[in-house]
Parts: structure tokens; sequence; C-alpha cells
């Protein structure tokens, strides 16, 4: 019996050497097995290769909106816009700019302006909010605000089919605006405000390389960004051959025009393109129009601002359509 004998609570152990002693459920034959292909370098999204195929991707669908000549609809790439200092803010409010709210600092000395802003932004449901002097500091660039600041929202740009709609609708002759090189947003308000005075259906700018339409330009053109549609082409040159194609007479403005004003019949729907004082008509602009016109001056200026110039033309064409 002693040698059959064995401790109470004793554990037998197995004769196998130490380690698990159950399997694997075959994990580990299957993560030696082969994956398969590698998959080509520009499938793998880490790879140089896959980086470069998705950057080449993206600029061919670049170039092809490009090539359409259309941007998005009412998209803008701009983004709210603070106007500072009490004169700009309640300029923008007198004109109708559709500001989102009027920033006023804690202990701001109330003179005219200030009131004047309060009241106005108050019929025009805009918000009304105090906040603490260093706050607008921060808000501001250069602290300049006077204790008052108006926000205003992007503007929401036209497509350049929309004028054509706003023709068709008008039962009136094209009288359409475009600007090249104007990187004035004083010019372009200026534009706007004559262009809704005689009868016009829009503006179109280029959607680089321009003024763009901002509170200056709202206040500029006196309110009327607000009624008269602002369309972004992204090719300019692209847009007036297409209008052309429709039948609009495409006519340049330049001081070294080959037809001058008295000569020009403005009846026929028409596009006016305005270059800048400085650089005049782009190149491939002036060789799409189908005149370049001048305005005869009696005395030695040699040349008008381009907001000047694009009015006095408005108000010859008004002039001879009213006839």
């Amino acid at each position: 019996m002693a040698g059959n004998s064995q401790r109470r609570g004793a554990v037998r152990k197995s004769g196998s050497k130490k380690g698990a002693v159950v399997g694997s459920g075959g994990k580990r034959r299957r993560g030696l097995e082969g994956r398969g292909a590698t998959p080509p370098a520009e499938l793998r999204t880490k790879h140089p290769a896959a980086k470069r195929a998705a950057a080449a991707a993206a600029k061919a669908k670049a170039k092809e909106a490009q090539g359409r000549g259309r941007a998005p609809r009412g998209k803008s790439d701009d983004g709210p816009e603070l106007v500072l200092g009490r004169n700009p803010v309640v300029e923008c409010l007198r004109a109708g700019v559709p500001a989102t709210a009027l920033y006023v600092a804690v202990g701001t000395e109330a003179d005219d302006r200030l009131t004047e802003s309060v009241q106005l932004a108050a019929d025009a449901g805009i918000s009304i909010l105090e906040l603490p002097r260093t706050d607008l500091d921060r808000m501001s660039s250069n602290g300049l605000h006077q204790g008052m600041a108006l926000q205003v929202p992007p503007y929401r740009y036209a497509h350049p089919d929309d004028l054509v709609d706003r023709v068709n609708g008008s039962g009136e002759p094209a009288l359409l605006v475009a600007l090249d090189n104007i990187t004035d947003p004083r010019n372009l308000g200026a534009v706007i405000r004559s262009v809704a005075a005689f009868g016009g259906q829009g503006v179109v700018i280029p959607q680089r390389r321009s003024a763009s339409v901002t509170a200056v330009a709202w206040r500029t053109s006196a309110g009327a960004a607000a009624r008269l549609p602002v369309a972004r082409a992204t090719n300019l040159t692209r847009t007036l051959k297409d209008w052309a194609t429709q039948g609009y007479q495409i006519v340049g403005l330049d001081a070294g025009g080959d037809t001058t004003l008295d000569e020009f019949d403005g009846t026929a729907p028409t596009v006016i393109v305005v270059g800048s004082e400085g650089k005049g008509l782009s190149r491939l602009v002036r060789e799409n129009c189908d005149a370049v016109l001048s305005i005869p001056m009696a005395g030695p200026v040699e040349s008008l601002n381009a907001s000047v110039a694009a009015g006095v033309v408005l108000a010859d064409i008004a002039r001879q359509r009213r006839r």
C-alpha cells in the first residue's frame, strides 16, 4: 500500500512538456498561409503612387469643371466680414447691406451714428449684441472699431446662366456688364449701381483676380447689390463666347478703341466689357469682342475711371433705347 500511496490533494502531472495542452484551432496554420497577390501601388492608400493618383484625379475633375465654364450656383469662397467704425457701419445699414449682427462694446459713448445704427439694425431684425471692448479688439485686426462692428455674411453669387434667364424674363434687350481686371470693390459697387440705374439685368465678374462683393462694394452700390444679381464666371472668356453664340454683341470698353460711342448702336442685345484703368482689357477677352468702344472726350484727360466710363456708356445706351 505504501508504494501506491499518494498524498491527498496532490495533482497527477501529465507526461507531456510544459506549454499549451490544447490546439490553436488552425489559427497558426492560417496565419502562415499566403494573402494573395499584392495590390497595385495605386490602390494602396498610404503608398506615394496612390497619393499621386488621387491628386491627378482631383486636378482632372477641377479642369473638367473649368472647361464647362460653370461655377457652383450660389456658392461663395468668401467668409463673413466685419465692417469696423461708426461711419462705415451706419453707411452699410443705410444702404441695406444684409448684415447678421451689430456688435457694440460695453461702455461705448453714444452719438448720433451709434443711435441711428442701433435703430436701423432693430428695424431690419439684425441681432444687436453688447460685448466687452477686449472681445471686440480680438475680433478686429487693427482694433480701430470705435466701439462698433457689423457682421456681413458672404455674398451669394448668381451663375452666368441666371443672368440669361433674367434677360429672357425681362422682355427687354439684354444689357449686361462684364468686368475684366477690376480689383477695387468700390469700382465694382459703382458699376452695379450704374447698371441698376440704366436698366441693365446683371453684372458678371471672373472668379479669380477680381474684386468681390464685399461690404465696401455693397456700400458703394447704395443698396443696388440687393436688387441686381452679380454672377461669377469660372472662365470669363468662355462665358463671353457662349453669350456671343446666343446673339449678344460683345463690346469692349477701352480708350484706344476703334469705334466711338457716337457711332455705336446699343439697341441690340449687348454685353459691355469693362477693363481696369491701368491694365485695360486682357488679351483673350479683347480678341473675343465684336468691337472695342472708346468715349470721345473734349479735354486733355486720357482716360476715365472704369466705373465712370461704364456709367457714361450705359447712360448713352439707355438714351438710345428710349428713342
